[in-house]
């Protein structure tokens, strides 16, 4: 006996196309901005989303260098890296941070809001963060995209 019912189909990630975005970082906070570049990077505004397919966008972030952090996160906030060696922990503020490295503050608050496993480390792939206004993904005609937008 064959039970007849409503079947789910789910879209073939490959068969939707792949938008990109830009984001502009300035005078943006860092936690807000971050949480919205996650959800364009999982594809949570397509309808056809689903936890176990990756049908998220390509996301191109500028200015990183000045996004905003509020309260005294500039001299409090910490960062954290370890080399697995006895006393290889190494500690650099978010102010040393922003002056060495300003991407990676932005590419490590999106990398900690995406999954943990291989699709995480997918959707990543598709982050591109520049500290300022130039980037090398113009071919691409990128749309510009205000993070309030997002939601």
């Amino acid at each position: 006996m064959k039970k007849e019912g409503n079947i789910t189909k789910f879209k073939n990630v490959v068969e939707s196309e792949r938008k990109w975005y830009l984001v502009d970082a300035k005078d943006k906070v860092l936690g807000r901005l971050a949480s919205r570049i996650a959800l364009l990077l999982m594809g949570k505004r397509k309808t056809i989303y689903s936890p176990h397919t990756d049908p998220g966008d390509y996301v191109v972030v500028i200015n990183a260098e000045k996004v905003k952090l509020t309260g005294n996160k500039w001299k409090n906030k910490i960062y954290y890296r370890h080399s697995f060696y006895p006393g290889g922990l190494k500690e650099i503020p978010a102010e040393k941070m922003r002056t060495r490295k300003p991407e990676s503050i932005i590419y490590l608050a999106v990398k900690r809001m995406l999954p943990k496993n291989k699709l995480g480390r997918k959707m990543m792939k598709r982050l591109k963060v520049y500290a300022g206004d130039d980037h090398p993904h113009a071919a691409q005609r990128p749309l510009k995209i205000e993070p309030e937008e997002i939601l």
